[in-house]
């Protein structure tokens, strides 16, 4: 049906290429592209039968990445590179006529802040040329923005409050590793939580709204206020929200490393000079730690992430939970990927079934709660993250 082009090969790659390729009915050709070739050819070698082909590209560089799509001539991208590069993808997509799907917002390298904005100015553009973005296709943001629009759709006049949960309860093992690009993911855990109440943005210090929830088939864990990207959008597209949540469990060993990184200046983003070469702490930090991707061996245990949802239906208060619980060890044996690149690749793949069938293709710049809900949730079922809905339960909210 279409041709596709993936562009990055850590953990999420390797899910986003092993899932694209079992749905050959939808992708006819394949393109894994990466800085390191090498880590496309391993992940292609594993898939097996030539069914993938690899490239080399620069994704900072928007003139590489014309070369590539003018040669493959891609008709969507896959971006699961790092979100840095997100708008140089973009303008490559736009140069090129090439349609474009992410997981994760545009964040610049030297401040660690999230939001839509930068891609949300995209729409006039890819609106005129008559190309599709859909942003935030992962699993948070993502299936929790799906999770949101399927609540609204089937069970809620007005939905009130929103809290998204997701817990990982595996274990993997070492003393401490970050579950996707260490780099990004201390940002994202280090930075002031924030959630929407009554119209307004209420910003907190770090982890300082806690307490534990109950997670289907795992029990109590303490669970963390943070701040995520698909908030943003979600009380945009959802204005009846009187409140809307992020939390993230986090064991207490994970926290203590994570003061130990941020009090001896590791967590840095700005760079220093060492030796007489500027360097950034941070990505430092990230070159010795353990590597993502290559977690899944030994990880044991599973993710829950969903969302609980209060509101109206026909005068009357109802409450809503909607689910995925994942085990690391059967993503493992599928993929060759832990469970946190599962549920990343998943959707993405997902993301981009919609496009090429053409249910979820218009021009423009696009939320995943902004397309029909019904088909993406349908295929979640058939493609290994099978969703599990509760009603008129104790929230504890």
């Amino acid at each position: 049906m279409g041709r596709i082009l993936i562009i990055g090969a850590g953990g999420v790659g390797t899910v986003v290429a092993h899932k694209v390729a079992q749905n050959a009915d939808v992708f006819t050709e394949i393109m894994l592209a990466s800085r390191t070739k090498s880590k496309c050819d391993a992940i292609a070698k594993a898939i097996g039968g030539n069914k993938i082909q690899t490239a080399k590209v620069d994704a900072d560089d928007v003139e590489d990445l014309k070369r590539l799509f003018n040669s493959f001539k891609p008709e969507l991208v896959i971006n699961v590179a790092l979100p840095y590069q997100d708008l140089t993808i973009m303008d490559a997509c736009l140069a090129c006529g090439v349609n474009y799907l992410d997981t994760a917002n545009y964040e610049p390298k030297e401040e660690a802040k999230y939001e839509y904005s930068w891609q949300w100015a995209y729409q006039d553009k890819f609106k005129a040329v008559g190309l599709t973005a859909i942003l935030g296709c992962g699993f948070d943001p993502g299936v929790t923005s799906v999770f949101t629009a399927y609540a609204a759709k089937h069970y809620f006049d007005e939905m009130h409050y929103l809290d998204i949960v997701d817990c990982n309860a595996g274990d993997h093992g070492k003393a401490f590793a970050t579950n996707f690009n260490p780099e990004i993911n201390i940002r994202e855990v280090t930075q002031k939580g924030k959630y929407w109440e009554d119209g307004k943005w209420i910003e907190t210090e770090p982890h300082a709204i806690h307490k534990a929830l109950d997670y289907p088939n795992i029990g109590p864990k303490e669970s963390y206020v943070i701040y995520h990207e698909e908030l943003e959008s979600l009380v945009k597209n959802f204005p009846t929200l009187k409140r809307a949540r992020f939390w993230m469990t986090f064991g207490q060993e994970y926290l203590t490393h994570l003061r130990v990184i941020q009090n001896i200046g590791m967590a840095r983003i700005d760079p220093i000079i060492y030796n007489g070469v500027e360097i950034v702490p941070i990505q430092f930090l990230k070159a010795v730690l353990p590597d993502p991707g290559e977690l899944g061996e030994n990880y044991v245990g599973e993710t829950s992430i969903g969302c609980r949802i209060k509101g109206i239906k026909d005068g009357k208060e109802r409450t809503y939970y909607v689910y995925n619980n994942c085990s690391h060890e059967a993503a493992y044996k599928e993929t060759g990927a832990q469970g946190v690149s599962y549920t990343t690749g998943v959707p993405a793949t997902i993301g981009a079934i919609m496009f090429m069938k053409g249910i979820w293709r218009k021009p423009g710049v696009f939320n995943v709660e902004e397309f029909d809900p019904d088909p993406f949730m349908e295929q979640l079922n058939k493609q290994g993250l099978p969703w599990h809905e509760l009603h008129d339960v104790n929230l504890e909210m």
